[in-house]
C-alpha cells in the first residue's frame, strides 16, 4: 500500500460544495466533469495540497454521524478557520472533552452531513499524553 489516493464525498450541490471546499480548504479545482458524466455522476477534482478531493452529485446524506475526516492546522490558524466555517454558515459541532495535551479541534458539518475536523495536534503528541495517564 502506498497511502491514500483520493476521498469521494457525495453532494446534492456540485457549486455549493465547490465554494465550500474552496473556502475552507483554499481547495484549488482541477477538473469538472460539466454535464459529462465519466463515473456515475457529474463530478469535480480538488487538490487540498497534495490531496486529490473528488466531489460527485448525488443525494446528501440522510443524518449527521461522527464518521469524519480531520485535517492538521497550526494553532495560530484556529481563529481564522473558525471565521470561514462561520463565514458560510456551516454548523459548528460541540467538540469531545479533551485532556490537556492532546490538541484543539474544530467539528464542523458541510451542507451535506459531512462531518470535517480542524485538529491542532499529532498522533505522537496524543499518545505521548495518552502515556502519562
Amino acid at each position: 500500500m502506498q497511502g491514500i489516493s483520493h476521498m469521494t464525498f457525495i453532494v446534492h450541490d456540485l457549486d455549493k460544495a465547490a465554494h465550500f471546499f474552496k473556502t475552507i480548504f483554499s481547495a484549488v479545482e482541477v477538473y469538472s466533469s460539466g454535464q459529462d458524466t465519466f463515473s456515475v455522476a457529474r463530478e469535480k477534482f480538488f487538490l487540498i495540497g497534495e490531496l486529490w478531493i473528488a466531489i460527485m452529485e448525488g443525494e446528501s446524506l440522510p443524518t449527521k454521524t461522527y464518521n469524519h475526516i480531520a485535517f492538521k492546522i497550526d494553532s495560530t490558524e484556529v481563529d481564522d478557520y473558525l471565521e470561514r466555517i462561520s463565514s458560510l454558515g456551516l454548523e459548528i459541532k460541540d467538540g469531545r472533552v479533551r485532556v490537556t495535551g492532546e490538541g484543539q479541534s474544530i467539528y464542523f458539518y458541510d451542507h451535506d452531513k459531512h462531518l470535517f475536523e480542524l485538529h491542532t495536534g499529532t498522533l505522537e503528541e496524543r499518545l505521548n499524553r495518552y502515556r502519562q495517564r
